[in-house]
């Protein structure tokens, strides 16, 4: 007997619905006044020491005239921003209850990040979290598949200034035959010899070396062709993941300890189930336990996808210089990244022009390879650089001209609508 549709036209008519309909995030934000300390800890929770993001007095030199966030801290889902919109009319409530596609599989595909002012210390900043394109997509594993893109974007209050979005594409699908737990049972492990990690050791070292810093990094001195220097992170361990969350928060589920926890439980059972020793934990548990990795289909323990976008954001840090800007960011989330798994985050310019008609850009083939050769993390990223001829950067305009999170949404639902699956709309014009 064939299985009933997950994805349905009136399910699908359900959720459009709810696009541009503001809710309220499910979590606090993890650092609720973010400030010089919070700079560090997200920055050192990624593994970069930049001292724009960490040594106040060094950024007090820079052409930002004193500390700033660094991107993956400057927004990202549960790190800043206190819910604008935090109780909902009955028929709102009504209207957002429920799954109206539940049954179909998810999973996170990407991120795309957007950043068009810094955070400085002290900001009062909002946030807001929507809905913003739903678009049905074929797919040679499904009957019908639908890319969900939701959008959380951040505020300062005064004064009112847009600072940057985060969108989150999840993909849906019904899938006739779900991929057997064996699909990476052939992932190969083994141990590093002293030579290989004497190699990775050596990159690591050699790292703040590589770092632009304080030297522009001139437009017209960039061409297209031109390779960034490799960032190496790993061979990942548990650790990493733990001082992770240390600096990033515990995610959209808000993981707590003890009492705490049992609240939790309380809140969402479905995300918790018993241990051997009948002890209700966290499904999250995959990430620092491989017996529980290996019962949910992983041959050991993963990292998070966004762990490998912030280190995609860290090599184009590391690459612009302390006088650029990281404008956007994509990434999609391919394959796992294993404990024990080295990764090399690579780039390249792909595309250099003046971004509409006056900027100084350069677009970036960016991605994140492991030890084996796989790409598990391919992405892009447009850098503003300074310019001998053109000055300064001058900082990227919101979306419709946007200053408050409202604004922000209405016109990221008006670009989806109008560019569907490109979260960035139309590409920047190359000017003269």
């Amino acid at each position: 007997m064939p299985r009933p549709e997950a994805i349905t036209d009136e399910g699908l008519a359900a959720l459009r619905a709810r696009i541009g309909v503001a809710t309220p995030h499910p979590q606090p934000p993890h650092y609720r006044f973010p400030n010089e300390d919070a700079f560090r800890h997200v920055a050192e929770a990624t593994g970069d020491d930049n001292p724009l993001w960490c040594d106040p007095g060094y950024a007090r030199g820079t052409v930002w005239g004193g500390p700033i966030a660094p991107p993956a801290g400057n927004g990202g889902d549960t790190l800043i921003g206190e819910n604008e919109v935090t109780d909902l009319a009955p028929e709102t409530a009504a209207l957002l209850r429920g799954d109206p596609i539940r049954g179909a599989h998810a999973f996170y595909g990407g991120s795309f990040r957007e950043w068009w002012n810094p955070v400085r210390p002290g900001l009062r900043i909002g946030r807001r979290n929507a809905l913003v394109g739903v678009h049905e997509k074929g797919g040679a594993f499904a009957d019908r598949a639908v890319h969900e893109w939701t959008a959380e974007v951040f505020c300062a209050h005064d004064p009112a200034l847009a600072l940057s979005a985060q969108l989150r594409l999840m993909i849906r699908t019904e899938r006739r035959e779900v991929e057997a737990s064996t699909k990476y049972a052939d992932t190969e492990f083994r141990p590093y010899t002293d030579d290989e990690i004497a190699r990775i050791d050596a990159w690591s070292a050699d790292e703040p070396a590589r770092r632009r810093g304080a030297e522009p990094r001139w437009w017209e001195d960039v061409a297209e062709g031109d390779a960034l220097a490799p960032l190496v992170k790993g061979p990942l361990r548990v650790t990493d993941i733990v001082c992770w969350h240390v600096g990033m928060g515990t995610g959209l589920y808000g993981v707590k300890p003890l009492r705490l926890g049992y609240q939790q439980r309380r809140r969402i059972p479905r995300f918790f189930r018993p241990d051997a020793a009948n002890v209700p934990d966290v499904q999250q548990r995959v990430h620092w336990d491989a017996e529980w990795a290996r019962a949910a289909g992983s041959p050991t323990i993963y990292d998070y996808g966004r762990m490998r976008e912030t280190w995609l954001i860290h090599l184009c840090t590391d690459w612009m210089g302390d006088d650029a800007w990281l404008w956007t960011l994509d990434c999609e989330f391919r394959r796992f990244n294993y404990v024990g798994d080295t990764h090399w985050m690579r780039g390249t310019v792909v595309r250099k022009y003046l971004a509409d008609g006056d900027r100084p850009a350069v677009d970036l083939e960016v991605w994140g390879e492991n030890q084996r050769g796989e790409v598990t993390t391919p992405g892009h990223a447009t850098v503003l650089l300074p310019s001998r001829a053109h000055g300064p950067v001058r900082l990227p305009d919101p979306p419709g001209g946007a200053h408050t999170c409202a604004e922000v949404l209405a016109a990221l639902v008006t670009r989806f609508a109008d560019h569907p699956g490109r979260p960035n709309g139309d590409p920047p014009s190359p000017g003269a």
